[in-house]
């Protein structure tokens, strides 16, 4: 017994990767059916993988310790695997008390400045971020859907928010739930609004559909149509009639029609 121990201590971790390395030799790793497919090449690869990992389970079964020498190619024999962890997104990165803001469309309506906005604000993960988030929605003068800042624990609040000149933004389409709905094929969802609630200028349609809805038509009372397409998330906010994805929101994607002067809003399909 004494030999054996003295003969093991002498064993360096090249000898034991070496050793590892003729064992797998003689080790058969089994294909997935779904992966059947996949080029030769990377089949080739996945198999070195795999016998990385057993190499290493089997050395912390023996030595209790990970030490991959020699098995990723040149690496020193004395340095252990380390494993990157990050730590949980802070309610900053999560956009629990700043929301992210989409700007869908702008323009000009009777000489002012008119803009349509969706904020999309993240879950709270406890009460104290709750009682925070409940705070920032004052300092904006938004309202949630719920009774209590508890109730707003585990729940993604998002506003759709018509501004007209220098008149009080207005939240037009709203709501808090612990998951955002995902539409699908031509649903839609929208409302008919004004540019100005004071004065009641101008008409408009706001509404959200599926990802993959390309084309949407409004239809006005006199008779004309209006098409909108769907634009890329990063391009510029130059057109009045769009379609566009909007950050943090994954239920669909936010639409803008105007109506032509003198007349309202009729209907609206997903066309496309």
């Amino acid at each position: 017994m004494s030999a054996d121990r003295e003969a093991s201590h002498d064993m360096t971790d090249r000898d034991i990767a070496l050793l590892l390395a003729d064992a797998a030799d003689g080790v058969e790793i089994g294909i997935a059916p779904t992966q059947a497919v996949i080029r030769g090449g990377r089949r080739r690869r996945a198999r070195r993988w795999a016998l990385a990992t057993a190499a290493a389970v089997a050395i912390v079964g023996t030595t209790g310790t990970v030490a991959l020498a020699g098995l990723q190619g040149g690496g020193d024999g004395h340095r252990g695997a380390s494993v990157a962890t990050r730590p949980p997104a802070t309610a900053a990165e999560r956009h629990v008390y700043d929301p992210q803001v989409t700007t869908v469309a702008q323009g000009t309506y009777k000489g002012k400045e008119w803009q349509v906005t969706v904020e999309v604000w993240g879950a709270p993960r406890n009460q104290a971020e709750a009682e925070r988030q409940s705070a920032a929605f004052a300092g904006r003068d938004r309202d949630p859907v719920v009774d209590k800042p508890a109730e707003l624990v585990g729940k993604t609040s998002f506003f759709a928010v018509r501004t007209y000149g220098d008149e009080k933004s207005q939240p037009v389409m709203f709501n808090t739930v612990k998951r955002i709905e995902r539409l699908k094929g031509t649903d839609m969802e929208n409302i008919a609004t004004r540019f100005s609630p004071t004065t009641g200028l101008g008409h408009l349609v706001i509404g959200e559909v599926a990802k993959t809805a390309k084309e949407l038509t409004c239809h006005w009372k006199d008779g004309t149509s209006t098409v909108v397409r769907l634009v890329p998330a990063n391009s510029t906010v130059d057109r009045t009639d769009v379609i566009r994805p909007v950050a943090g929101f994954a239920g669909g994607n936010w639409f803008v029609c105007v109506a032509p002067s003198g007349t309202s809003y009729l209907s609206a399909e997903v066309t496309g």
